[in-house]
C-alpha cells in the first residue's frame, strides 16, 4: 500500500511541475510565420534569422531539459517529503529558475531576431509581439 502512495504522490508531483511549466502557445507560431512570410525579408535577412533560429533551438533545448529535470526533482521530492518541507520548496526554487532563465532566453531570442529588421519591418514585428504579450495575459 506504501508503494501505490508513493507512486501516486510522484505523479502529483509530476502534474504539479507541468503545470508550472510554460506552455508553448500559439503566439510563438504566428510570430514565426510572421518572420517568414510576413516581413519580406531580403536574403541576408533569411540567413541571419535561419542563424538565430537554429542557435536559440539548441538553447531552447537544453534549458527546457532543465526543466524537466527540475519538474523530476519535484516530483521525488514531494513523494520524499509528503508535505511542503525544505526539499519540495528548494524544488519549486529550482523550477521557478529554470523557467525564468527559459522566458529571459525567449525574450533575448526575440530581440535579436527584431535587430536583423528594417525599421518598417520592426513596425510590424513590434505590434505582433505585443499582440502576442497581450493575448497570454488573458
Amino acid at each position: 500500500m506504501a508503494a501505490v502512495a508513493v507512486v501516486a504522490l510522484a505523479l502529483v508531483g509530476v502534474w504539479i511541475g507541468r503545470m508550472m511549466q510554460p506552455q508553448a502557445h500559439q503566439s510563438g507560431a504566428e510570430l514565426h510565420a510572421l518572420m517568414h512570410e510576413g516581413l519580406d525579408l531580403d536574403p541576408a535577412q533569411e540567413r541571419a534569422l535561419e542563424a538565430l533560429e537554429r542557435d536559440f533551438a539548441a538553447r531552447r533545448a537544453a534549458l527546457e531539459t532543465r526543466l524537466k529535470a527540475d519538474n523530476a526533482q519535484l516530483a521525488e521530492a514531494i513523494a520524499a517529503e509528503h508535505q511542503y518541507g525544505p526539499r519540495v520548496s528548494a524544488a519549486v526554487d529550482a523550477t521557478h529558475v529554470a523557467m525564468g532563465e527559459l522566458q529571459k532566453a525567449t525574450l533575448e531570442h526575440i530581440f535579436a531576431m527584431r535587430a536583423i529588421l528594417r525599421a518598417d519591418q520592426q513596425a510590424k514585428f513590434d505590434a505582433a509581439v505585443a499582440e502576442s504579450l497581450a493575448q497570454t495575459g488573458q
